[in-house]
């Protein structure tokens, strides 16, 4: 024995026959030993499939655009969404192991028929205007800057109002569900159940009104009620957060990095049981600190541009831009500009099942 590991001595020739026999017998059983599999189980950190990768918006919105004039939406695909695959995972519609995320694509005055499952779902829009998305009923306008919520088993569809196509980023917890066989999918109405086009939801006007909640809906729900979180807010509580900053004040997570989490208002915690959805701003000249946390990423540069480190490889990325960060990759974004970035991740379940870390390499 060595400090603290043993070395067994190697078996003898009758031995070894004995071994190789009864791992024959293990495999007729459908049995593995945890021996033989302890470092690809256990790491000694997170050895993620996944791997750092950027989609171009330049190249996806012209690919969409292609499918826009050649795939119907209708029945059966229900949708003209276009997945981004990760390299690092064979093949599968996922761009990290728990989430999926996709361009969708709606061409002038087309209707994405309603159906609802159990994944939830939201939309970012990063340009455009001129669709609704139909909630349970509630028609929610789509415009740049706003974040949407589908949460898991209501019913939605989407019809755009104008002439011109709409495209925008969908996230959900597919890959996960899928792992977990916990998924159903049921088909709606082939038409979305209204079709006007009002301003503000029903669930903004109930529920978007600070710091008050309504005393008619005081049960805690799963999801948040709120169907939209619009860019003006979105876009004050940023630039506010950078004016207390200037005055002295703390308000930033760190110098000239204002951010934000989109929370559920019935009970302070994330959107969405499996989704975690934010907003950071960074000021002209910022560098963030390289951080590794467990659990995995995906952002889209909404506005600006910047240098943002992937584990060991450094990558531009600028306007519509989408890039992962697998679990426990190093992580950090600098802007010589500034740069705005959407981001969403699977926080909320790797909280809840207590695996979460966090490491922030010190300056």
């Amino acid at each position: 024995m060595t400090g603290n590991s043993m070395t067994a001595p190697p078996p003898t020739p009758e031995e070894a026959a004995q071994i190789e026999v009864l791992y024959k017998d293990f495999d007729a059983e459908n049995l593995v030993p945890l021996w033989t599999e302890r470092e690809g189980l256990m790491p000694l950190a997170p050895e993620p499939r996944a791997v750092p990768h950027v989609w171009r918006w330049d190249t996806l919105l012209p690919l969409a655009e292609r499918a826009g004039d050649l795939v119907p939406v209708g029945r059966g695909g229900e949708r003209r969404a276009i997945a981004l695959a990760n390299p690092g995972l064979g093949g599968r519609p996922y761009v990290t192991p728990t989430l999926w995320a996709a361009i969708q694509y709606l061409g002038g005055h087309e209707v994405a028929p309603e159906h609802r499952h159990t994944q939830n779902a939201f939309r970012f829009v990063v340009e455009g205007e001129g669709v609704w998305t139909v909630v349970n009923g509630d028609p929610v306008a789509m415009r740049r800057g706003d974040f949407l919520l589908t949460p898991g088993w209501y019913f939605h569809g989407h019809h755009n109002e104008t002439d011109q196509p709409m495209a925008w980023i969908d996230g959900l917890d597919i890959p996960f569900v899928h792992y977990t066989d916990t998924g159903f999918f049921e088909f709606g109405s082939e038409k979305v159940t209204d079709s006007s086009t009002p301003d503000r939801s029903r669930s903004e006007k109930l529920w978007c009104h600070p710091g008050l909640r309504p005393l008619s809906q005081l049960e805690d729900t799963a999801a948040s009620p709120i169907g939209a979180y619009r860019w003006e807010h979105t876009d004050a509580a940023l630039a506010e957060q950078l004016e207390l900053e200037e005055a002295g004040f703390p308000a930033t997570v760190e110098q000239g990095h204002a951010a934000v989490r989109f929370t559920n208002p019935t009970t302070g915690g994330d959107v969405m049981p499996t989704i975690r959805a934010e907003f950071h701003r960074l000021r002209a000249g910022t560098t963030t600190r390289t951080r590794r946390t467990s659990g995995s990423q995906v952002f889209q540069v909404f506005d600006g541009a910047a240098e943002v480190l992937l584990g060991q490889e450094r990558r531009h990325v600028e306007k519509g831009d989408l890039f992962c960060v697998p679990s426990w990759v190093p992580f950090a974004t600098s802007s010589e500009d500034g740069v705005d970035l959407f981001g969403f991740g699977d926080g909320p379940i790797v909280e809840r099942l207590s695996l979460d870390r966090t490491h922030v390499e010190e300056v």
